[in-house]
């Protein structure tokens, strides 16, 4: 109802709406073309309701064909089109139109993984000068694209600020509205502190004082990060460790470590799994894992006043400069159907003060670079 109102294909019964600039939706798939009209001929019809002249459409319907990129099917009616094609050939056109707005609606997720990060691609270069307004549930492309964020309920703002925020408090919500009443979790008296004790500088191992050194400094596990979680088990501990288990304060990439998460348990968990990412700055999930699969048919319970430990050995990757952390959560059931006991945001933080070059976002040890002519 929103978007329809900002196209202006809906008459608000209140208020008003305010834009500057042409408008260019997809709202929905297939809206805007005529089914039993050819994909070249809904070029022309699309165009020009978007406000194309025929000329204008003309010059532009070679690069609207090569983005779409569905060849003879151009010439065919599009009520014989897959939706993957159909998001082709709409989003080409709305792409080509000199929109200044452009307003996606969930269409994306029909694309195939090429399609997507290419239409991804187009979005954050329209970006530079224009305004997109993104509608989706997929809380990672909303992190990795937008600048701000709007969480939506039955037509009431929830929220308004940053994505990584906005996104965290709508997955909390999601979690609780799909398993009962939760609540944020308080730290019992009577749980003993766990320290980290033997913190030493990993970087006085390594014969690194070249300026391509990849300094990684490791906080320490922050007892009052957000959280959320029915509460079964509290995670009371998160630290990196090194192969001789000393917890680490600093790492520089390359380095095999141990993800360690203490907890204890105050109801009986039957299927637990424990589970972590890596996260950048922004909240995108650069790599992770659970304990699922490498326990299934261990028959792990566990019982009230139980304590858990979690490990995970890595070798830790290159980070690019800048600020990361590291989300912990603990659940029970399996990877589809669980409850969230205990989900720690930033639970630990890391910071990257990188001079080491890195190709993407972070840079995989390499056991092997080898050229040499045949």
């Amino acid at each position: 109802t929103l978007l329809q109102a900002i196209c202006g294909t809906l008459t608000p019964s209140n208020g008003r709406v305010i834009t500057q600039g042409r408008i260019a939706a997809l709202l929905e798939l297939g809206s805007g073309f005529n089914s039993d009209f050819t994909g070249r001929e809904n070029v022309y019809l699309s165009g020009s309701i978007l406000g194309l002249t025929i000329k204008e459409i003309n010059n532009r319907f070679q690069l609207i064909l090569d983005f779409a990129d569905i060849g003879e099917f151009i010439d065919r009616p599009v009520k014989t089109y897959s939706s993957g094609m159909m998001l082709r050939l709409a989003f080409a056109v709305i792409a080509h139109v000199d929109a200044d707005i452009l307003i996606i609606d969930e269409a994306l997720a029909v694309g195939d993984a090429f399609f997507t990060q290419k239409c991804m691609r187009f979005l954050r270069k329209f970006m530079e000068h224009g305004t997109v307004i993104f509608v989706s549930h997929d809380t990672p492309s909303v992190i990795n694209l937008c600048d701000r964020a709007i969480w939506l309920n039955q037509g009431d703002v929830m929220l308004d600020g940053p994505p990584k925020f906005v996104c965290e408090k709508y997955l909390e919500a999601f979690f609780e509205a799909n398993q009962g009443q939760s609540f944020k979790l308080k730290r019992s008296k009577n749980v003993k502190n766990i320290k980290n004790e033997n913190y030493i500088d990993q970087r006085k191992d390594f014969i690194n004082n070249s300026n391509l050194r990849n300094d990684i400094k490791v906080f320490q596990f922050k007892e009052d990060s957000p959280s959320f979680g029915k509460g079964g088990v509290r995670i009371e501990n998160v630290q990196l460790l090194d192969e001789l288990r000393n917890s680490l304060s600093y790492v520089v990439g390359g380095e095999k470590v141990t993800l360690r998460v203490v907890g204890e348990v105050y109801e009986k968990i039957a299927s637990p799994v424990l589970g972590f990412y890596v996260k950048d700055r922004l909240g995108q999930a650069l790599f992770g894992d659970n304990t699922y699969l490498s326990t299934m048919g261990a028959n792990i319970e566990l019982s009230r006043g139980d304590n858990v430990e979690g490990e995970f050995q890595f070798y830790m990757p290159f980070l690019p400069e800048g600020d990361y952390s590291i989300t912990v959560a603990f659940a029970d059931g399996t990877q589809e159907e669980h409850i969230q006991h205990h989900w720690v945001h930033d639970a630990l933080l890391l910071k990257s003060i990188s001079n080491k070059f890195v190709s993407g976002l972070v840079g995989i040890p390499m056991l092997k670079i080898e050229l040499k002519r045949m």
